[in-house]
């Protein structure tokens, strides 16, 4: 087995259980490697750190699966671990065949670059590094063994995989797969596009985040930004708001998220394909108010460097929300970024209110869903922020 050796002072992060070491972090690598075996990292007193996944020709060159010296990674690791990760789902939503939920989030669920997404009776995987897709037969293997469903469809169409040196490609693994599927979610009826939407389909870190939102909204004029399909807008309409509006800059994710209010027989959800941020100019210049205001956007940064830019971003969109709600207003705004913190999301809000010349009180600071958990050690994994706001 090859051996990696880590630059002397670069071994805390990953004594702490962060599970990658970057190229520029090694010292030298002993023994002849090919692209996807097993290797073992070590410090500068050679001190063992891991054992992972390598890929000489990434950035993220090695991805550790064990910390434990003792511990192979074999076939039947990899099983145990998909095990593992859907007996979690069975537990923490106490239901032996959740409808929809993540089954397995990579680095979270030690199973580094898998992502496993259940729909209803569909299975979307995606294997994201060039290691744990070499184990993909096995994967889909026990998959389907275990959870049993119709069928099991790869969304490996993502450009990570091209930056692995893997083929960028979707299609059925097993079974029959149907391009669209429905779940329920929170007493909804949801069509999830497993083939063409966005990443696996649909997002599903924010299902309690939707849930949670139903305080808020009873009787309230909801404007729902950044909408994609209508799963906060159509959440609003389920729990008594009297009027929502969805904004998305997408056609196709429009014209899902109308099928999506048919779906639940919803008559008082109108949706609009446009750009965001003009759109929230308009219509604070019209001096449009809305009793809830929800901001959902995409990534605005994926990169520390383009972190300066997001902030611009996020402030804009949440200042112009502010001006759109009357005193005792609700903010519900996001961020998936993990680049984006906690504390310089709220910093950018508070920015916002200062030049909006509005008094802001924090209700509910929010995360993803259990299904998926964030890894001590490995702060990428806590990404997501939801902040319910009132806006005074």
């Amino acid at each position: 087995m090859a051996v990696v050796h880590v630059i002397e002072g670069r071994q805390k992060r990953i004594e702490m259980g962060h599970p990658w070491v970057y190229k520029t972090e090694i010292a030298k690598i002993e023994g002849e490697v090919t692209g996807g075996e097993i290797v073992d990292v070590l410090d500068f007193r050679q001190r063992f750190l891991g054992r992972g996944f390598i890929n000489p020709r990434s950035m993220l060159t090695v991805r550790i699966l064990t910390q434990d010296r003792e511990e192979a990674i074999t076939e039947k690791t990899i099983r145990e671990r998909i095990r593992k990760a859907w007996f979690f789902r069975q537990r923490v939503f106490q239901a032996p065949e959740p409808n929809a939920c993540r089954v397995i989030f990579g680095e979270a669920d030690f199973l580094p670059g898998l992502i496993v997404d259940k729909f209803g009776d569909h299975l979307v995987l995606q294997t994201l590094a060039l290691g744990i897709a070499q184990w993909q037969d096995v994967i889909v293997d026990e998959l389907a063994s275990l959870i049993k469903p119709v069928g099991i469809y790869a969304r490996n169409d993502q450009q990570v995989r091209s930056i692995e040196g893997l083929e960028e490609y979707k299609g059925c693994l097993f079974g029959r797969c149907q391009p669209l599927v429905t779940i329920e979610e929170n007493g909804l009826k949801v069509y999830v596009d497993i083939e063409n939407g966005q990443k696996t389909g649909y997002f599903l870190d924010q299902k309690e985040n939707r849930r949670a939102i139903k305080p808020y909204v009873q009787n309230a004029r909801v404007l729902d930004c950044f909408c994609h399909t209508g799963s906060f807008a159509l959440h609003a309409a389920y729990y008594g708001a009297r009027e929502v509006q969805g904004l998305d800059i997408s056609p196709e994710a429009i014209a899902m998220a109308q099928k999506n209010a048919a779906l639940n027989n919803f008559t008082n959800i109108t949706f609009k394909e446009a750009n965001v941020f003009d759109e929230l100019r308009t219509l604070t210049e019209a001096k449009e108010k809305y009793d809830v205001v929800i901001l959902d956007p995409p990534a605005f940064t994926k990169s520390k460097a383009a972190v300066k830019g997001a902030i611009r971003g996020y402030k804009e969109i949440n200042l112009r929300a502010m001006k759109l709600l009357p005193p005792g207003g609700i903010l519900i705004t996001n961020s998936c970024s993990y680049y984006m913190s906690e504390d310089l999301y709220l910093e950018t809000i508070a920015d916002a209110a200062r030049d909006a010349k509005r008094r802001v009180r924090i209700i509910e600071l929010r995360r993803q869903a259990k299904d998926h958990p964030m890894l001590m050690g490995y702060p990428e994994s806590y990404y997501l922020k939801c902040f319910i706001l009132e806006v005074v």
